[in-house]
This record gives structure tokens, C-alpha cells and sequence, in this order.
């Protein structure tokens, strides 16, 4: 009897461990469907390529990769930059001394800020000293000192300036030049690969789908990498733009800033 209620025993518990088994039939399906998200055979195209086509891949790939390297360069610039200058234009606004400020933008990591106010003080010094002169020789002969040029200084920061967003925008239209040439280098390699394609088609007299899809998907490829190099570089050159943007309106508010000051303490400084 004891046997016997052990075996019932053991047949109640097999439903609930059958329940727990998915049925093959379920899973199969599954199988070639995410074989075929991932399974792009790319690299098969890419092999499979023309001459021409290839050429046109190893191209894009050498805008790609170039146009990276400027990427991480200028962010990394970038960063610099703005840390410095949150720093600097800090100082200034804290009041402190104009030599103790230009031994700060010395001493420190340069940035477009600083050097503006490096250009711009070693003209005021430059002022000061040849004012200084004159002062000496026109008062052995009675004469006035003539008003201080602070439009001087003025043009000196400006100049500057100018000079400094130049530095920041090299390089950039590089990535203009990718952004725009390089989906048309690639739909290049299309057009080229697609007429391969139709001539095997003609030489076969074979017009099936089968003979007709693989030389198209290995042309497609050409497109597909352009436009692979092109976003990236569109994308990255209006962000820096607009990144230059802020740093050059950010100088040119600390420029009106140092002319007002100028001309508040033309006396004293």
C-alpha cells in the first residue's frame, strides 16, 4: 500500500514539471528570426565588392576615422576651455588686481579668455609706459598729456579675439566637408556596383531575383557607409559651432567688461 501511494505521489508531481518545459515548437521559430536581426552578412558584401566599390569603402572608412579624431579632439579642447574660463572670468569678477590677473592667465592653462586679456593688458602697459614718456617731455615744456586711447586697447582684444575663434574653428570644416561630400562619395559607389550588377545580368540572361540581390545589396553598402561617415560629422560640426559660439559671445562680454573698466579708472590704472 505504501508503494502503491508513493507512485500516485509521483505521478501528481509530473504535470507541474511538464508545465515547466516550453515546447521545441515555440523555440524554433525564435532561432533563424534572431539569427536574421544580427546576421547582416556585411562583411560578405564588402568582400564580395568590385574594385571600385572597394575603393570607395576604403575612402569613407578614411573620412570616418579622421573625422573621429577630430570629434574627441575638440571635446577634450573644449573642456579645457570653459573650465579655464569660468576660473578666470571668476578672478575678474572677484576685483583682483590687473597684474595678478595677467600672472594667472600666464601661469595657468591658456584659453582663448586669457589670451584676449594677455593682448589686451601688454597694450595697456605698452600705453602706459610711452604715456609716461610723453608726460615727461611734455611737462619739462608746459604742455598737456593727451586723453588715454582706450579704443586702443579695444582693437588689440578684438584682434585677438578674431584670432582665437580662428584657432578654435580649425579643423572643422573638414567635418563640413564629410557631412557633405561623403553620402554622394558613397551613393557613388552605388550607382558604380548597381551597373555591375545589371551588366552580370545581361552577360547570364538571368533576371531573377536571386542573381539580381546580391551585386545590389553589396552596392548598397557604399551608401550605407556614407552616410555612416556623414551623420556623425554634421551632427559634431553644428555642436561645435555652437559650442565656439558661446566661448566667442562669452569674449566679447568680458572685452566690454575690461574697456569699462578702463575707462571707470583711467586715472588709477
Amino acid at each position: 500500500l505504501d508503494q502503491e501511494r508513493r507512485n500516485r505521489g509521483v505521478e501528481e508531481d509530473r504535470p507541474e514539471e511538464d508545465s515547466l518545459i516550453v515546447p521545441v515548437q515555440l523555440v524554433l521559430p525564435v532561432i533563424p528570426l534572431t539569427a536574421g536581426i544580427f546576421d547582416t552578412q556585411v562583411l560578405k558584401h564588402v568582400m564580395l565588392a568590385g574594385p571600385i566599390v572597394k575603393l570607395v569603402l576604403l575612402l569613407l572608412v578614411g573620412f570616418s576615422v579622421v573625422s573621429w579624431a577630430i570629434i574627441f579632439l575638440k571635446v577634450r579642447l573644449f573642456r579645457g576651455i570653459e573650465r579655464n574660463q569660468a576660473g578666470f572670468a571668476r578672478a575678474f569678477a572677484e576685483g583682483k588686481s590687473l597684474s595678478a590677473l595677467y600672472e594667472q592667465a600666464e601661469k595657468g592653462e591658456k584659453s582663448p579668455l586669457t589670451e584676449v586679456y594677455r593682448a589686451g593688458y601688454l597694450e595697456l602697459t605698452r600705453i602706459q609706459r610711452e604715456r609716461g614718456e610723453a608726460a615727461r617731455g611734455e611737462a619739462s615744456q608746459g604742455g598737456r598729456t593727451s586723453p588715454f586711447p582706450v579704443e586702443n586697447v579695444y582693437r588689440t582684444m578684438y584682434k585677438a579675439t578674431s584670432e582665437q575663434v580662428g584657432g578654435m574653428e580649425e579643423l572643422l570644416p573638414f567635418l563640413a566637408t564629410t557631412g557633405s561630400a561623403t553620402p554622394f562619395i558613397g551613393l557613388f559607389g552605388t550607382v558604380w556596383g548597381i551597373m555591375n550588377a545589371f551588366s552580370g545580368i545581361a552577360t547570364t540572361g538571368n533576371a531573377s531575383l536571386a542573381t539580381v540581390a546580391p551585386g545590389i545589396a553589396e552596392a548598397l553598402v557604399a551608401t550605407a557607409a556614407g552616410l555612416g561617415a556623414a551623420i556623425p560629422s554634421v551632427i559634431a560640426y553644428n555642436y561645435f559651432l555652437t559650442r565656439i559660439r558661446g566661448i566667442h559671445t562669452r569674449i566679447d562680454s568680458f572685452t566690454a567688461e575690461f574697456i569699462n573698466f578702463l575707462e571707470r579708472k583711467v586715472d588709477k590704472v
